[in-house]
């Protein structure tokens, strides 16, 4: 048993998988810098600890999606380079000045704060310009790019902001072949250029999320941006396995079983009643639910190892719990449930819980709930 064996839950995130996804992320794209993007809490996994441990492993830029979550990391005393890009109107703009992060401006909106919170701060604002090449969610449309770059260069002449990056965003990389995404780097390289024929010099110019950054070496430009692949999950399942691309998954998701009855068949079990025992059994009790991130939708489908063995959440997910029926095994309580891993010990992996879900591997690390602890091992740098 480990010191964590009596939490009622706990996500264990190994540190060492970690780095090592990182390092072999690098290697993918070996001349590009790496950023590692921790939005959402690293992906479920604890912002701080796996951005120190992305950067111990060579990542040169951290990325998140908040200034929010980047000014954490600055508080947390990370000191590289940092950026985000979701900004909105009257957004924390002087103290992301003031802490040295790179924004990302789409809109002459955007550009006119930060122009102002830098005259505020006295500092001139790291800027990174955002193309929209067609993904068609954040971004500067083609028609608009001439009128955003021109006040960006006159701002940058003025002292107000350094335009430190030229960037954009695929729409459809963990499909590999799909024509958008030719199309998306034609227009890419056409938006760069215009910005540095008229005198932009930008240290880093992006394009090439996870999925490209393992399978579109054309798109890695100056730096590569790794997210889910960081934390050892395929950002395209259809083409390639974790382990097909040498990564391992960091999350480790686990509960202690609440209770283990015998129950006798023709027996509801959960709100509905959607699954009746078809005979004599035993029923286990997993203390987690829809709270704590485990998804309603996969109510009769998701897969959880006990003793040894793939067991099925028995009937409807709930807040807080879910069944399953241990087929008259009689693990004692407080035995552990796995719900997902790497898969070394056969246990369910988060793609075989998307698949029950009918979503990504992404959701399901990502929601994984605060009441839910977690337990960071492999602290430090390895070898």
């Amino acid at each position: 048993m480990t010191e964590t064996a009596h939490l009622r839950a706990r996500a264990e995130i190994d540190l060492a998988a970690l780095r090592a996804n990182v390092r072999t992320l690098r290697a993918h794209a070996p001349g590009a810098a790496l950023m590692a993007v921790v939005k959402s809490d690293a992906y479920g996994h604890g912002a701080v600890r796996c951005a120190r441990a992305a950067t111990e492993a060579g990542a040169t830029w951290l990325g998140t999606a908040t200034p929010e979550e980047a000014l954490a990391l600055r508080a947390a005393g990370l000191d590289g380079r940092i950026m985000c890009w979701l900004w909105t109107p009257g957004g924390p703009w002087r103290q992301a000045v003031e802490a040295g992060l790179d924004v990302s401006v789409s809109a002459m909106w955007a550009l006119r704060e930060v122009v102002e919170a830098a005259r505020d701060a006295g500092a001139a604002a790291r800027v990174q310009l955002k193309a929209d090449t067609g993904l068609g969610r954040n971004g500067c449309q083609p028609a608009d790019w001439p009128e955003l770059v021109a006040e960006a260069l006159r701002a940058e002449r003025a002292g107000l902001v350094r335009i430190t990056g030229l960037w954009s965003h695929f729409a459809c990389a963990d499909e590999p072949g799909h024509p958008s995404i030719e199309a998306q780097l034609t227009r890419f390289r056409e938006m760069v250029a215009y910005a540095e024929e008229r005198g932009a010099t930008p240290e880093v110019r992006h394009i090439a999320n996870s999925p490209a950054t393992l399978t579109l070496p054309e798109s890695h430009f100056d730096l590569v941006r790794t997210g889910i692949a960081v934390y050892g999950i395929s950002p395209s399942p259809e083409i390639g396995t974790p382990a097909d691309f040498g990564l391992r998954p960091v999350m480790t998701l686990s509960a202690s079983l609440a209770q283990v009855k015998h129950v006798p068949g023709g027996h509801g079990v959960s709100y509905g009643h959607h699954y009746v025992t078809p005979g004599e059994t035993t029923l286990g009790l997993v203390p987690v639910g829809y709270a704590d991130g485990i998804p309603r939708h996969a109510s009769g489908t998701g897969p959880v190892l006990v003793g040894g063995k793939w067991r099925t959440v028995a009937g409807r997910v709930a807040m807080d719990q879910f069944v399953v029926d241990l087929g008259g095994d009689e693990p004692p309580a407080g035995a552990e449930a796995v719900l997902f891993g790497p898969g070394d010990r056969g246990e369910p992996t988060a793609e075989d819980w998307a698949q029950a879900a009918g979503t990504i591997a992404y959701e399901i690390v990502t929601r994984i709930g605060t009441r839910v602890p977690r337990v960071h091992t492999g602290e430090g740098p390895s070898s």
